[in-house]
């Protein structure tokens, strides 16, 4: 059986970041990846960081930046409705009022994830950060800025 970026992430889910003046070395390994020091505190933004990580263990291109926007950048365009858990990721928007479209692929805030699958209006994603851990969580379809097949 062939490791897919999913099933590889699918075995990180559970990691957190700790609690107190200790930081998780994966987390801070993901982060380091992207251009930051080994002793960068593990609360630092990481969504991208965990994808960049996987990328980077099964050899498939990557961002190689923790900006999640940055994502929009890599692999190939497909549509949502195409998406499939193995190697493709979701880019959303995030935070309140009004956002900038995929467009903006830097300086702007977002979010990134393995896309999980769909249920109704909302996308499904594995991914690092996500209340502070690496598990599946649900999103809104309308905060989706594109997706991106990293093979």
């Amino acid at each position: 059986m062939n490791t897919t970026a999913f099933s590889l992430a699918q075995r990180y889910v559970g990691i957190k970041e700790l609690a107190g003046n200790k930081n998780h070395p994966l987390i801070q390994w993901w982060l380091a990846l992207c251009g930051f020091s080994f002793d960068t505190p593990d609360e630092t933004p990481w969504c991208s960081a965990f994808i960049n990580g996987i990328a980077w263990m099964l050899r498939l291109p990557r961002s190689k930046s923790a900006a999640a926007r940055s994502n929009l950048l890599v692999g190939r365009p497909i549509p949502l409705a195409e998406a499939k858990p193995e190697f493709d990721v979701v880019i959303l928007k995030r935070g309140t009022g009004t956002q900038p479209g995929p467009e903006v692929t830097s300086g702007a805030p977002g979010h990134v994830g393995f896309f999980a699958g769909l249920e109704g209006e909302h996308v499904l994603i594995l991914g690092g950060n996500q209340s502070d851990g690496v598990m599946i969580q649900r999103f809104p379809v309308a905060d989706v800025l594109g997706v991106r097949r990293l093979v």
